[in-house]
Formats: C-alpha cells, sequence, structure tokens
C-alpha cells in the first residue's frame, strides 16, 4: 500500500531507536544507566508538591473540558508575570502569550506560521529536531556545522553567509543536545546580523523571524547567565518568537505545559494552528500551572533544590570524564553550564572490539557501550551531524551521582578492551 512521500521520507527518532535497544536489554535482566532521554525519574525528579495538589485539585474541581484556544486566560497572565519577574520581559496575556501541550507544538506551529515549502529554515548542528520540522514543511534545510571549541554553539561569523532570503533561525540556549549555551556578547553579534538583515528587505517583503528555544533557561550553573535576543536587542521584539514551558525547569515532561509568546500576528496564527492540531494542554494541568507559577517562594525553593540535584549529577560525570582523560583514554567533556545534558567526547572509531568488530562510526561506539559498559549516549549524529563526529549527549535526568560514580569503572574497562 503507498504512502505519502511525506511519510516516505521523514526519518524516525534516532534517540527512540536506541531506547528501544536499552529496553530490550533491560528486559533480558541487564543493568543499564540510560543516559540517552531528555526526561526525568520522577522518583528523583518529583513535580513540585504544590504543583501536584493544583492539579489533583484541579480534577476535583471537575476542570476537565475543553480549554481556551489559546490557553486558559488565568494562565497566560500568571505566564506574563512570571516573565516579567524572570527576565523583565514584558508580553500581554491578551495576544502575544500561546499556551500548548507542551513546546513541541509550539516550534511546530512556529514553523508553520512563518515559513513557506522551499524557504530557508536556518539553524546549527547538533540541534534538536529542526531537521524533522523542516522535513514536514518541505522548507530548504540550511544545517550549519558548529565546532567544539565554541562549546557547539553557532557564531556570527558561521551564520552570516546563510541569512540572505531565510525565513526563519532557529536558535536554542541552553542548548539541546550539548548543555552550553550562548555569551552575552556571541548573541549580540548573531541578534545584530539578524537586525542587518531585516533592514536589508524591501518594504513589504517577508522578514527574517527568530525562533528562540530557552525551555531550559531556568536551568543554568555555576556562572553561566541565560541571555535572550530580546532583552539584547529590544528591536527584536517584533521578530522573535520565543518557545519556553514547565516541561524541563519544572521536571514536569508529563504534565504538558508550554508556553510561547511573541509579535501577536504570529501568535494569533499560531494559535489558529494548534487549535487545528488539538495540541491544548489539559485544563485542569492549565489551573494548577497558573497557581504554581505566581507562587514565588514556591517556584524558587523547588529551582533551588533541582538545580543542585542536577549540577551535581553533571560535576560527577564530567569529573568522572576527566578522570578517564588523565588517565589516558581518548575521551573528553565539557564543563557543565546549563539544562541537563553533557558533552561528551569519545573518540573510538576504528578500534576493534574483543569479538573482531571494528566500530565504524559514533553509532557502533554508543552500541558497544550499552552492551559492554551498560551505557546508553545519544550520538550527536542523532542531531543532525556526520557520523563520523565522535560526541555524544548524555542526559541525566534519570540517574544519581552514586548511578554515575557506579558506570565510570564500567566505562573504562568496556574502552580499554578496544585495540
Amino acid at each position: 500500500m503507498s504512502i505519502s512521500v511525506l511519510a516516505q521520507n521523514l526519518h524516525g527518532s534516532e534517540i527512540i531507536k536506541i531506547a528501544a535497544e536499552v529496553n530490550e536489554l533491560k528486559r533480558q535482566g541487564q543493568n543499564i544507566a540510560n543516559l540517552t532521554i531528555g526526561d526525568f525519574d520522577s522518583n528523583i525528579y518529583p513535580i513540585p508538591a504544590e504543583l501536584k495538589d493544583g492539579i489533583v485539585e484541579a480534577y476535583n474541581q471537575k476542570q476537565t473540558n475543553y480549554p481556551q484556544a489559546d490557553g486558559m486566560l488565568n494562565l497566560r497572565q500568571s505566564v506574563s508575570a512570571f516573565l516579567k519577574k524572570s527576565f523583565n520581559l514584558d508580553y500581554s496575556a491578551n495576544n502575544e502569550i500561546l499556551i500548548s501541550g507542551g513546546s513541541r507544538p509550539l516550534i511546530y506551529s512556529t514553523f508553520l506560521a512563518v515559513v513557506n515549502p522551499g524557504e530557508k529554515v536556518v539553524f546549527p548542528l547538533p540541534s534538536w529536531n529542526n531537521n524533522h520540522y523542516s522535513d514536514l514543511l518541505n522548507a530548504q534545510a540550511v544545517m550549519i556545522p558548529t565546532r567544539a571549541e565554541n562549546n557547539f554553539m553557532p557564531t556570527a561569523d558561521e551564520i552570516r553567509p546563510h541569512l540572505k532570503g531565510a525565513a526563519l533561525l532557529a536558535l536554542c540556549s541552553p542548548l539541546n543536545p550539548t548543555g552550553t549555551m550562548f555569551g552575552k556578547k556571541d548573541l549580540e553579534e548573531i541578534c545584530d546580523l539578524v537586525i542587518a538583515e531585516n533592514k536589508s528587505r524591501a518594504a513589504g517583503e517577508k522578514p527574517l523571524y527568530l525562533m528562540y528555544d530557552q525551555i531550559y533557561s531556568q536551568l543554568t550553573f555555576g556562572e553561566h547567565k541565560h541571555f535572550d535576543p530580546v532583552t539584547l536587542r529590544p528591536e527584536l521584539r517584533d521578530y522573535t518568537i520565543f518557545i519556553d514551558g514547565a516541561s524541563k525547569c519544572f521536571a514536569s515532561t508529563g504534565v504538558r505545559v508550554g508556553w510561547g509568546f511573541g509579535p501577536a500576528h504570529v501568535i494569533e496564527n499560531m494559535k489558529a494552528i494548534v487549535g487545528h492540531m488539538g495540541a491544548w494542554s489539559p485544563k485542569a494541568e492549565q489551573m494548577a500551572m497558573a497557581g504554581f507559577i505566581t507562587n514565588a517562594a514556591a517556584v524558587d525553593n523547588y529551582l533551588t533544590d533541582i538545580k543542585a540535584k542536577i549540577q551535581a549529577s553533571l560535576n560527577t560525570l564530567h569529573e568522572g570524564f576527566q578522570s578517564l582523560k588523565a588517565d589516558g583514554l581518548q575521551v573528553d567533556s565539557i564543563e557543565p553550564m546549563g539544562a541537563i545534558y553533557l558533552t561528551l567526547k569519545i573518540d573510538y572509531a576504528g578500534k576493534t572490539t574483543p569479538d573482531g568488530a571494528v566500530l565504524k562510526d559514533s553509532a557502533d561506539i554508543n552500541f558497544y557501550l550499552i552492551k559492554e559498559a551498560g551505557v546508553a549516549l545519544v550520538p550527536f549524529s542523532a542531531f543532525g551531524t556526520g557520523d563520523d563526529v565522535n560526541w555524544f549527549r548524555a542526559s541525566v535526568g534519570t540517574v544519581t551521582p552514586d548511578d554515575i560514580q557506579q558506570l565510570i569503572p564500567r566505562l573504562k574497562a568496556a574502552l580499554e578492551k578496544l585495540k
């Protein structure tokens, strides 16, 4: 039976494929440290107690019918207040904020609202899912390789040659998959490129929009600070669509409350798209979130706790990899900056396993480590890079520092078997 060209050409998630391998080994009784999915073990990272109580109460109050198409007004008002407090950003609850079932519908509706088939979408590699959303729209994906020496964040010089005539520049900070983030100067230089490109366009010509995914903005560590385009360059307000929500900063991936905000004419069209998709956030969860994010003490206490736990796990993994590097193994890691991810280098392509198999690329390395070390990572090739890029994403949302300390010796033993 024939199917659409779109369905034939759309690639499945590499992360889900890796997860299937992990789950099969677990079914067989093996102990696998799963550092793949960007999610949280709710036994380690439960959602905020106040939020949970609010959800239960909302269901008790029978808040189970359709929500408003753009989200419940009280939640949009709470988001507006939260943005003002957290970032000093002013966005109206009436027409500049959109609620959806997590951030994915917001990203997809941004693409649908501002990109026509065949138009250019510019984004860095590695990055999460921009290639797949471009495929869904039959857009022209312009993928910009980034470098380890820049923490895999794109620079203005790398972006500059690709903006002429583009419809959308898609950026994320802190970045999934790397956990790295923009510095102030680097983001300012990119903002200035967008401003210059839009000034060069004729009156009435469609502008270049900037999609800025800051879903991890509350999860930053040490001296690293989150910056956003509109704060740095207020004139970008008319062209910037923000992607944000509760999924990551409140360990609420299954609660499904995301919020996007930006210029009213774009948000209004995104509202129509999300409505036709039926991608609303559940009403009870919206009502509970509205109360929680305006409870400043509860929010601050939760963020203080979750950030300390995540940073402890990231630091343990980083220190473990640096110890392996000091022992002469061909590995490296980039210091924790933000999100729940650590960027790891495991440079063993071309090596031979004890049973005589040659590890051709990063995918081979990963599956070898799953079976021999009981450690599952995600190669950057799952985020658009070539298979020859031997860098990996490690997500710490489902492990503890003790789990990480136990996996380091297993990893060392597995790597030392390679010839």
